[in-house]
């Protein structure tokens, strides 16, 4: 099993990406060239994909149109770098701790007396989507439409928050990620989209996001053709899960920055202690972390951001490799695992 900590990388890719051939880092280019034709016969809502290996890009496409400047709604992938503000915002001192009430941070909302539940939940039920929320999860439910018509979202979505549910029973929710970013303005002062400037994109050398003005809140500008920058509430407060929009070399940068457990060019960006938690397992019955997927296929452990649509940054530490992809958001996409466990993981010849 590779052991990520102990690498030493020749260069960053702060500035710029650098690339390689597939089989100077152990990786059959047959194989990557049957990856570009299946994403060209049965993956046609794919616009960009990045295969980074030991730190160099072995692999990089885009289609229908798409540079590698181009930037994407990634949707759901979002959720993973508000749970890395999070982090940092701990680590930083802004934020105690997860076990932190999630109410501490909205004094000025008073629950109502049979509200016991919502008085107890904290930040980690947030992020590991086991807190209870009024309805019962199916995919498609959860109230969105009528959340972007309200003139306070915060208070909708407390409002919401802690019924008809069981503290600790996994419940995807959306809407409960964006208390997530309210908490970050809340500590440091910052929309999250500034603190990400700040304290995650630019040591990065990602792409800065500037502000930008909702216009309305319609459903193609908060969800849908739109989007762009990072969305945000009628109350200015940045969307905490979803609305981010960056580049498949962006995205693969910052899964890079997880495979490197934090460090960044000799900076610890987050703590290894953050990366570790956000990456174990805290619902079974999910395979879920800290607003990241987890998985083990073929004996290597592998956590992903996911996002509607197939956009999907997976890091899988054992090989050293980190792949990025940036789709159009359509409904019931092909599943992109497929992709990665025929074509990228056979590829890896050592």
């Amino acid at each position: 099993m590779m052991n990520i900590s102990t690498i030493k990388r020749d260069y960053w890719p702060t500035q710029e990406w650098r690339t390689a051939e597939p089989l100077s880092l152990g990786m059959h280019p047959i194989k990557l060239t049957d990856l570009d034709h299946r994403v060209k016969s049965q993956y046609r809502n794919i616009n960009g994909i990045v295969v980074v290996r030991s730190g160099y890009i072995v692999f990089e496409r885009y289609y229908n149109g798409f540079g590698s400047f181009d930037t994407h709604n990634v949707a759901s992938v979002t959720k993973s770098f508000t749970s890395a503000l999070i982090g940092i915002a701990i680590d930083a001192g802004f934020i105690n701790s997860v076990d932190q009430k999630i109410l501490d941070f909205f004094p000025e909302y008073i629950p109502g007396v049979n509200d016991i539940q919502k008085r107890t939940l904290t930040i980690r039920h947030l992020l590991t989507m086991t807190a209870p929320f009024a309805w019962k999860y199916k995919m498609g439910y959860e109230p969105l439409d009528r959340l972007r018509r309200q003139p306070d979202w915060v208070t909708y979505i407390l409002n919401l928050l802690g019924q008809n549910g069981q503290i600790g029973k996994f419940q995807y929710c959306t809407a409960g990620t964006h208390l997530l970013s309210a908490i970050i303005t809340r500590t440091t002062g910052l929309s999250a989209r500034e603190f990400a400037n700040d304290r995650l994109f630019r040591p990065l050398g990602m792409r800065e996001i500037p502000d930008h003005e909702m216009g309305s809140f319609s459903l193609d500008n908060v969800f849908g053709k739109n989007v762009t920058g990072w969305g945000k509430d009628p109350n200015g407060y940045t969307t905490g899960g979803w609305g981010l929009t960056i580049s498949p070399r962006d995205m693969v940068r910052f899964g890079f920055l997880y495979l490197n457990r934090g460090i960044w060019d000799g900076k610890q960006i987050i703590s290894e202690a953050w990366i570790d938690e956000s990456t174990a397992l805290h619902s079974t019955e999910s395979g879920y972390g800290y607003l990241w997927w987890l998985r083990r296929e073929n004996n290597a452990f592998l956590f992903s951001a996911l996002g509607s649509g197939g956009n999907v940054i997976c890091c899988i530490p054992e090989k050293d490799l980190v792949v990025s992809i940036a789709s159009s958001i359509i409904s019931k996409p092909r599943d992109r695992w497929l992709l990665i466990e025929k074509c990228i993981l056979p590829a890896i010849q050592n």
